[in-house]
């Protein structure tokens, strides 16, 4: 859509638009958000399991728990800095 098409649209249509694209918006969230799961998925995986079974181990289960801890937490960090970085800029 060009920006002339933004002035030919009535306020129904632009408020169909926002919503389209708020929608796009949550869906690409939640697209990045299945794709950092997985990703830790199978990082914790190949550190923490051996030969899988029928029923994960203490230690592998343990493992596992404090791998997705440590990703979550590190996640948390960069996005926490990042957002500090931008705040700076924007003063």
């Amino acid at each position: 859509m060009s920006a002339m098409d933004a002035f030919d649209q009535n306020p129904s249509e632009k408020a169909e638009t926002s919503e389209l694209k708020r929608m796009i918006a949550v869906e690409q969230q939640k697209a990045q958000f299945q794709a950092q799961v997985h990703h830790f998925t199978d990082v914790c995986w190949d550190k923490c399991v051996d030969s899988p079974g029928s029923k994960l181990d203490y230690r592998t289960e343990t493992c596992l728990v404090n791998c997705v801890e440590r990703f979550i937490d590190t996640t948390l960090a960069i996005t926490n800095r990042f957002t500090q970085i931008v705040q700076k800029g924007a003063h």
